[in-house]
């Protein structure tokens, strides 16, 4: 049996009404720095389609932690509630977020997968989360540059934006020796291959060294895979990313027009 395909399209008016969740969680709000979730790269094709008020496709692939284990329902995984949140940024326009996520992969795993997986769905932006599994599984960090590398370089001829995620700041991945080299890594090769990424690393070990919060606030209790309010918060912050960087993309390719009509979404 094939991987289980889910779609989350912002066009239904109630959906937002029906999955937003408080974001505040006893005394913690959903932060992070903004260095650490701008974006490098403008996202040149997704401006040009939100700016044309044209249907936006955006497939997000990885193992379980895009999957949406740890969650309490599917609703409640990331690319569920990122759909929320671009529903609430962009109430007029179509956006579809689907979810490719299969538990356990690695980056081979995956790139077998691109063709009907995500290419298959013609996207205007790719999420693409690593690197988890093959830490949690004591990999060498060597070979997955160039499969990484491999993977964007076939995103890229389809035309599609590309933003990377490297693993989550939770216990079973940061006591694993290469935890913090695999972070590296996924930076160095996202800047090689000159697309995006998401520092979901770094903004989890915000929000536990600076915002104090346990990892049970943000961890579900097996100390690996995410919880309701960490798959929100990180929706929360690719949002504010992904908006961030299309406005950019259309100051940035000089298309005047275009600013002036992203600019008017609501």
């Amino acid at each position: 049996m094939g991987p289980r395909r889910h779609i989350v399209s912002v066009a239904a008016g109630a959906l937002a009404c029906a999955l937003t969740p408080s974001l505040t969680l006893a005394d913690h709000a959903c932060s992070a720095p903004a260095d650490v979730m701008r974006l490098a790269q403008p996202l040149t094709r997704t401006a040009q389609r939100l700016a044309r008020h044209e249907p936006l496709i955006i497939v997000a692939i990885g193992s379980s932690s895009t999957y949406g284990a740890g969650a309490s329902s599917p609703a409640n995984t990331y690319p569920s509630r990122l759909a929320v949140e671009l529903k609430a940024l962009f109430p007029k326009e179509t956006i579809t977020v689907v979810n490719r996520g299969v538990n356990g992969e690695e980056v081979p795993d995956m790139l077998k997968r691109f063709a009907d997986a995500v290419i298959k769905e013609k996207p205007d932006l790719v999420l693409w989360q690593v690197g988890t599994n093959s830490v949690l599984r004591d990999k060498p960090l060597g070979p997955a540059s160039p499969l990484i590398l491999e993977g964007i370089r076939r995103l890229k001829a389809i035309g599609a934006d590309v933003v990377m995620i490297d693993p989550q700041y939770v216990p079973r991945v940061i006591a694993k020796a290469d935890a913090e080299g695999m972070v590296r890594l996924i930076a160095t090769t996202a800047k090689q291959g000159d697309v995006d990424l998401i520092q979901r690393f770094a903004m989890m070990r915000w929000w536990h060294d600076h915002e104090h919060m346990d990892f049970s606030d943000f961890s579900s209790p097996d100390n690996l895979h995410m919880n309701d309010w960490g798959y929100a918060c990180l929706a929360k912050q690719i949002s504010a990313s992904i908006v961030e960087a299309a406005t950019r993309s259309v100051a940035v390719t000089g298309v005047s027009h275009q600013r002036s009509a992203i600019s008017r979404l609501p």
